[in-house]
């Protein structure tokens, strides 16, 4: 029997995107998973259209009170039974073999943390930019400069390192929980295939890098306990980084 895998999604308001997203689920080749949905008190028909799929696999939580996604990823871990986890946001797509080939690596390969490449794309699905590769060990050194885990493209084995969840009160909780997740895993190993898409949205808050340098830098100073120069140097490396990796987008 196949270990379960974990399906982590926060979603809210995402009525245009959500069934390719729950179509991508459903197509996996790998059968053996549960999905936490857990919406944020959407404002639109997300829901309803969430709870026309009669999958038992799928397991929708709403809450009562508007937290951010890092607190409906956290209520999703929460709830969470599976080996591994994985995350996917509510308008992104995984291909077919997404968790099967990241599943088998991890065990092939005795690999705690795994990423693979994923498509960057515009709210159609198309590609806007090459595809970000999977082409370096992770580790929490160069994470520090750059955060080259995306949910969409990474899952890790709770078996070996426990859950890890994110914090409610960064408006960079991913990049703090990857950091905090490498504290405990060595490294995490590339995958060089393309197995995801993840949709570059005009008004996603990821896209606006002028305004989230200073959320950046809490990210070094409050959760990383950094001495003040030390933020200074690595926020200064993320937007440098940042700047390489999207200035090409919607040009």
């Amino acid at each position: 029997m196949k270990d379960l895998v974990s399906i982590i999604t926060p979603c809210y308001n995402s009525a245009e995107f959500i069934e390719e997203t729950i179509q991508s689920v459903l197509n996996q080749t790998y059968e053996n998973w549960e999905w936490l949905i857990t919406d944020d008190l959407s404002k639109d028909n997300t829901v309803d259209i969430i709870r026309k799929y009669n999958d038992p696999r799928i397991k929708l939580n709403v809450l009562e009170k508007n937290g951010g996604a890092g607190n409906a990823r956290n209520n999703s871990l929460e709830r969470a039974t599976g080996r591994y986890i994985a995350f996917l946001d509510s308008d992104d797509f995984w291909y077919p073999e997404y968790l099967e080939t990241m599943t088998d690596y991890m065990e092939e390969n005795n690999a705690e943390l795994v990423y693979c490449n994923y498509s960057r794309c515009n709210e159609q699905l198309q590609p806007v930019l090459k595809d970000f590769l999977a082409d370096k060990v992770v580790t929490f050194s160069n994470l520090l400069k750059t955060c080259r885990l995306a949910p969409v493209s990474t899952m890790y084995d709770t078996k070996r390192v426990g859950k890890f969840l994110f914090p409610v009160k960064s408006k960079r909780e991913d990049h703090v929980m990857w950091l905090n997740l490498l504290k405990v895993v060595p490294e995490g190993m590339p995958i060089k295939k393309t197995m995801a898409k993840y949709r570059m949205r005009e008004n996603s808050v990821s896209r606006k890098k002028k305004n989230i340098i200073k959320d950046q830098y809490l990210v070094y100073k409050d959760f990383m306990g950094f001495s003040t120069l030390k933020s200074l140097y690595y926020t200064g490396n993320w937007a440098l980084n940042g700047f390489l990796k999207y200035s090409k987008i919607f040009n």
